[in-house]
């Protein structure tokens, strides 16, 4: 009897009887968007290269995407992200990607972070479109606007030629991208994508390094064709 468990709820934790519980309510959220289904359209205000211009998202079918979004003009992280891409925005257009940046800041502060901060950072300043999402409306959408906050976290979209996304991630404000592993990531999905799905990439690929080919006579063999340690190497 002294080892039995009192009946009525975990050890340590009183019951009352006729004790009621309300459930706990569930915050609605947007939904977030799936890889592999079409990313939503959108039109949107931007400062580019000393113009005021309108982007439509749909006006790049036919071309890689990648789509980022960042908290706010002259944020520290934000600072960095956005001048490393710039850095890298030739590489980028070598493999017939074109980006985006946005966040809630109206196209006016875009062009006074630019010249003030940004041009001093890289030379020439951002090469790429500079959008405006006023009150957050297209980060509702992608599921990264941070309603308690009032603006959006670090998204990241990578988007097909068709508008479909291959991939995303998304960091909290103090956390920054990895332009690189963007890079990384358009390269493996762009080989798959020309070898019509016939060749897959496997943890740690780089061009250069071998692929896997999917099929009946690779399962249960990976480990005769792959080494862990490649994926380091």
């Amino acid at each position: 009897v002294g080892c039995a468990r009192p009946t009525g709820g975990p050890v340590g934790e009183t019951v009352e009887p006729n004790e009621s519980k309300e459930p706990t309510p569930i915050k609605e959220v947007a939904p977030m968007i799936k890889v592999g289904k079409k990313a939503p359209d959108f039109v949107a205000p931007a400062y580019h290269q000393g113009k005021f211009v309108s982007v439509k998202l749909s006006e790049y079918l036919g071309k890689w995407v990648v789509l980022c979004f960042y908290p706010g003009v002259f944020t520290f992280v934000s600072a960095t992200e956005i001048s490393a891409v710039a850095e890298k925005y030739a590489e980028f257009q070598k493999l017939g990607v074109e980006i985006l940046s946005m966040s809630i800041d109206s196209i006016f502060v875009h062009k006074m972070w630019n010249d003030m901060e940004l041009a001093k950072m890289v030379n020439g300043g951002v090469p790429f479109p500079m959008l405006s999402d006023a009150g957050g409306r297209v980060g509702k959408v992608f599921g990264i606007f941070d309603e308690d906050a009032g603006v959006e976290t670090r998204g990241r979209f990578i988007i097909d030629p068709e508008g479909v996304v291959q991939g995303y991630e998304v960091l909290t404000p103090p956390v920054g991208r990895n332009v690189y592993e963007s890079i990384r990531q358009i390269q493996a999905f762009q080989l798959v994508r020309d070898s019509k799905g016939k060749e897959a990439t496997p943890s740690g690929w780089r061009p250069g390094k071998p692929t896997l080919k999917p099929g009946p006579n690779l399962v249960g063999k990976v480990w005769e064709v792959w080494k862990t340690e490649m994926a380091f190497d």
